[in-house]
C-alpha cells in the first residue's frame, strides 16, 4: 500500500521529461504533451457519454502499441487511480485492477519495453519485488515484447517495406521489425499476446516515424501510417496518435494513406503544430507534427487547430477535403484566401479547383527539365555554340546535343528556381520564403536537376512579369498550401493561377484583385517573408 502510494507522488523534475530521444525516428513523448492528448480524449468521451469521466470507468481498456518510455501508460494509470477511487476504494486493489485489466502496451524494442515497465510498474519486471502491483505472474506483465523478424520478398519486407540489404543483419542487432505492424491479422496477434478476445476502447501512441534503413530526412521511407492503419484494424472506439504532418499533402509512400485519412469522416480533431520543436525540443523534424483523434461513432466535420510558438491558436470546424482539392489545406485562414482566389478566377464558389489551363503549374517543368542530374557538371570553358548551364554550385557550359529534354525552352526566356526550398536548419520558422529565389534565364541557357524551369515566355518583359509574381507573398502562400516538404515540385503550384504577364506584379495589387481582408493580409505576411525582386535578377545562391 505504502509502496503504491509512494510511486504516485509527483516528482520534480519528471524523469520522462529529461531522457534523450532514441533518434529523430523514434521520439519520446514529453509528459505534458501526452497529457494534452489525453485531455482531448477525455473531452470527447464526456461529450459522447453524457458528461461521464472515462477515468472513472473500471471497464475501459487502453493500448499503446508502440510504447517507448511508457509515458502514455503511466499518465493513464495516474488518471485512473484518481478516477476510480470511489469505485475501488482500496488503493492496492485499485492499482492491481488498473494495471492488470485496463492498461496494455507493446514495446517497439526490448529496451523500450523495459523502460515502459519501469515507468508503469516501477520495476524492470512486472512481478519483481519492487513492482507496485501483485497481480502478475510474468516478468512482462501487460507490456509485451518479443523479437520478430522481417518477412523478405525480393529484397523488401512484405509488411513494412524495409530493405533486406540494410536490415537483414543478424540477431545481435536491432531488426526494427515492429511487432504491431508485422502481422496480417492484428486482432489474432493481440489476442495471442494478451489472451482472450481482446478489444480496446482506446488505442493511443507515438509510433516510429520512418524506417531506419539507410534513408535520410524526407528521403527515408515513412512508417507511421502503417501503425495508424493497423490500429484502425483493431476497431477501437477511439484512436489518437501523434505523427508527422507531412501526410496532409501526401509524400513518399503516403498517397494512399492521405486519401484514406482525408476521406474518413470519423476524424474528430487534428491538433497541428507547425514546428515539431514546439512539441519535441531538439528534434530536427521538418514539416511539423500533429495528433489526431479518430472516433468510431463520429461521422462529421473535424476540429482543426493550428499551433505555433506564441501565436494565437487558430481553430475551425470543417471538412478535411474541400471540393476539387486532393490534399488537406493545413491553414484554416488559407481556406478562405484560396476560396477568394478561385472564385475570382473561375466565378465559382463550389469548388477550389482551377481549370488545368489556368494553373501556373502548366508552365512549370518536371524534375530534370533538360535531362541533367544534380551531380552533373558542365565544362568550365565555353566552346562555340555552347549553352550555359545553371548547376549546383554555379554555372558551366554544355553542347546543345547533350540536352535530353526541354528543347522548347532552350532558346526562350524563362525562369529558374531551386527544386529544394531554402534551408531553415532543423526547425520550421515563420515567416519564411517558401521557395528559393527565382531568377531570369536568357535564351541559350539550360539547368541541371537543381532547378525547375518556368516558361517559356515570349519576351524578357513577360518573364520579368512572371518573376515579380513569384516574388509576391500571396503567390508563395498559395504554393505553401500545397507543399508538404522542402521539395518544390511542379504539383505545389496547383493552387497558383496564371496572370497576364504585362506588368510588374505587387502584393498590393494581388490583395486588391482578390479582395483580401486586413486580417487575411496580416496572416499572409505573418507566414511569408518578403522577397527582394532585385536579388532575383541573378542566379540565387540559396
Amino acid at each position: 500500500m505504502n509502496q503504491a502510494a509512494f510511486t504516485l507522488r509527483n516528482r520534480n523534475p519528471d524523469v520522462l521529461s529529461c531522457i534523450a530521444n532514441l533518434s529523430n525516428d523514434e521520439v519520446f513523448t514529453p509528459p505534458e504533451f501526452a497529457n494534452r492528448m489525453l485531455d482531448t480524449l477525455t473531452d470527447a468521451w464526456a461529450t459522447d457519454h453524457g458528461g461521464a469521466n472515462i477515468w472513472s470507468n473500471p471497464n475501459v481498456t487502453l493500448l499503446d502499441p508502440c510504447t517507448k518510455s511508457g509515458v502514455f501508460l503511466r499518465e493513464i494509470a495516474k488518471r485512473l487511480i484518481v478516477g476510480l477511487e470511489h469505485e475501488i476504494p482500496d488503493l492496492q486493489t485499485r492499482v492491481d485492477h488498473i494495471l492488470t485489466r485496463q492498461i496494455f502496451g507493446i514495446g517497439i524494442t526490448e529496451l523500450t519495453a523495459m523502460l515502459a515497465r519501469r515507468s508503469l510498474y516501477c520495476s524492470k519486471n512486472a512481478n519483481g519485488q519492487h513492482s507496485i502491483t501483485r497481480g502478475f505472474s510474468s516478468d512482462a506483465g501487460n507490456i509485451w515484447f518479443d523479437r520478430v523478424e522481417h518477412t523478405w520478398n525480393r529484397g523488401k519486407c512484405t509488411f513494412c517495406g524495409a530493405s533486406e540489404e540494410t536490415l537483414a543483419r543478424g540477431e545481435d542487432r536491432e531488426s526494427h521489425a515492429y511487432t504491431f505492424i508485422h502481422s496480417d491479422n492484428i486482432k489474432a496477434r493481440v489476442a495471442a499476446l494478451f489472451g482472450g478476445d481482446m478489444h480496446f476502447d482506446v488505442v493511443i501512441g507515438n509510433p516510429p516515424y520512418q524506417l531506419d534503413d539507410g534513408g535520410h530526412g524526407t528521403s527515408a521511407a515513412p512508417i507511421y501510417h502503417k501503425f495508424v492503419e493497423q490500429a484502425k484494424a483493431l476497431d477501437p472506439r477511439y484512436l489518437t496518435m501523434v505523427i508527422p504532418s507531412r501526410w496532409f499533402a501526401g509524400g513518399k509512400g503516403l498517397e494512399d494513406f492521405r486519401k484514406s485519412m482525408l476521406s474518413d469522416n470519423h476524424l474528430r480533431s487534428i491538433d497541428d503544430y507547425l514546428s515539431a520543436a514546439d512539441v519535441f525540443p531538439g528534434v530536427g523534424l521538418k514539416g511539423g507534427v500533429s495528433y489526431f483523434l479518430w472516433d468510431k461513432d463520429h461521422p462529421g466535420s473535424c476540429r482543426i487547430t493550428t499551433n505555433f510558438k506564441d501565436w494565437p491558436t487558430s481553430e475551425d470546424h470543417r471538412q478535411l477535403l474541400e471540393s476539387g482539392v486532393e490534399i488537406f489545406i493545413r491553414f484554416n485562414e488559407g481556406v478562405s484566401i484560396l476560396r477568394k482566389v478561385i472564385q475570382m478566377e473561375t466565378g465559382q464558389d463550389k469548388t477550389l479547383a482551377l481549370p488545368a489551363d489556368r494553373r501556373f503549374e502548366s508552365i512549370v517543368s518536371s524534375r530534370k527539365p533538360f535531362g541533367f542530374t544534380t551531380t552533373f557538371r558542365g565544362r568550365k570553358s565555353k566552346k562555340p555554340n555552347d549553352l550555359k548551364i545553371f548547376q549546383n554550385g554555379g554555372t558551366g557550359f554544355v553542347s546543345r546535343d547533350q540536352v535530353q529534354s526541354g528543347g522548347h525552352l532552350i532558346d526562350k526566356w524563362k525562369l529558374f528556381a531551386g527544386y529544394a526550398a531554402p534551408g531553415t536548419g532543423n526547425r520550421d520558422t515563420y515567416p519564411h520564403k517558401i521557395i528559393s529565389t527565382p531568377f531570369l534565364a536568357e535564351p541559350g541557357t539550360v539547368s541541371s536537376e537543381t532547378y525547375l524551369s518556368f516558361g517559356p515566355f515570349g519576351t524578357q518583359d513577360e518573364a520579368q512579369s512572371a518573376l515579380s509574381y513569384l516574388c509576391c507573398r500571396l503567390t508563395r502562400l498559395l504554393i505553401l498550401l500545397h507543399k508538404s516538404s522542402q521539395h518544390v515540385t511542379r504539383k505545389v503550384y496547383t493552387f497558383v493561377p496564371t496572370q497576364d504577364w504585362d506588368r510588374v506584379w505587387t502584393d498590393e495589387e494581388l490583395y486588391a484583385k482578390y479582395g483580401l481582408t486586413e486580417n487575411e493580409i496580416a496572416f499572409v505576411e505573418k507566414i511569408v517573408r518578403p522577397m527582394d525582386l532585385n536579388l532575383s535578377k541573378n542566379a540565387a545562391s540559396d
